[in-house]
């Protein structure tokens, strides 16, 4: 969805992180650029309806399968461009969590999902007759939003966007000054400690080019949390880096919200992410920039001039 070279607007106090974002992107601009894809998006309620026993939670889940044509049409008379793709269901002792999966168009769609999905609740309460639970609460935190989660790292939440680039030896040379084998050989010092931290998905600041943009672009600051799970792999292929950012979860864009401030509207327009499916374009270009600042910062640790990059630089 995005072609092409694009100036990406940000808003940080932070001199280093501008500094290690215009490096990491002279890097990848001068190696051939960022192959990127969209795998999937969707956005998520998860209500919770309890019973009085596990058999009756059973019996109530089969009649939300036999009847998904009602609750979907429940659902989706909320929205515009909402779509309800699934309900999935999970069962722990007398409770049953529903996770309803939507599309949302070109919208980030929390609030969109949690209105639909809030529709589909009354809908379900007022035709289960002898099914119906005891209570039901629309969202039980099984969603994931503004929590980071081993969920949203296999199944996603938003956008999963994979970005990916190549880099000969002599570039990363010239550029951060380290070898392809510094990284490669690195990275699994990295892994480790995320490991022993628990820190979910392997990157390294993920976040800080997440809160920049976002600012920037008018989206929910506050999807950081659970949007900085993202992946980091390197590996050697000939005299190459081969380097990938594999991020489950963006939770951005284009329409509604703070999109329709004035600046922000603006940093949409120079980003040419407006109309139809420009979400995805948007998601693509924040995972690439993310990216850019990923090797950046490998290079800076792996040449042990992180420190004094932040002494220069400083805010």
């Amino acid at each position: 969805h995005a072609q092409g070279e694009f100036v990406v607007p940000m808003a940080t106090t932070e001199g280093t992180l501008v500094a290690s974002y215009n490096r990491g992107m002279r890097l990848l601009a001068e190696c051939g650029g960022v192959r990127a894809t969209v795998v999937d998006e969707a956005m998520q309620r998860s209500p919770v309806f309890q019973f009085d026993h596990a058999l009756a939670a059973r019996q109530f889940g089969e009649w939300v399968v036999d009847h998904m044509d009602g609750i979907r049409a429940a659902a989706e008379a909320t929205t515009r461009s909402g779509k309800l793709r699934e309900i999935m269901q999970f069962a722990i002792g007398p409770l049953r969590y529903l996770r309803f999966n939507f599309t949302t168009g070109d919208a980030a769609g929390q609030n969109m999902v949690t209105i639909a999905t809030d529709a589909a609740c009354r809908w379900i309460m007022e035709q289960c007759g002898s099914r119906k639970p005891v209570r039901y609460l629309l969202e039980s935190n099984f969603s994931g939003d503004k929590n980071p989660t081993q969920r949203t790292m296999t199944e996603g939440r938003g956008h999963h966007v994979i970005c990916s680039f190549s880099v000969p030896d002599r570039l990363l040379r010239k550029l951060l000054r380290v070898s392809v084998d510094d990284i490669v050989c690195r990275i699994t010092d990295k892994q480790l400690g995320s490991q022993m931290a628990g820190v979910f998905g392997l990157n390294l600041h993920v976040s800080n080019a997440l809160a920049a943009s976002y600012l920037a672009l008018g989206q929910d600051v506050a999807c950081v949390a659970e949007n900085c799970v993202g992946t980091t792999t390197y590996e050697k292929q000939g005299d190459n880096l081969y380097a990938t950012l594999s991020m489950p979860s963006i939770t951005v864009g284009t329409v509604g919200g703070a999109t329709r401030l004035k600046q922000q509207r603006r940093n949409l327009e120079l980003l040419e992410c407006t109309g139809e499916k420009s979400s995805r374009k948007l998601a693509e270009i924040i995972c690439a920039s993310a990216l850019a600042l990923e090797i950046s910062l490998t290079g800076a640790l792996v040449s042990n001039e992180f420190a004094g990059a932040h002494a220069e630089f400083g805010r």
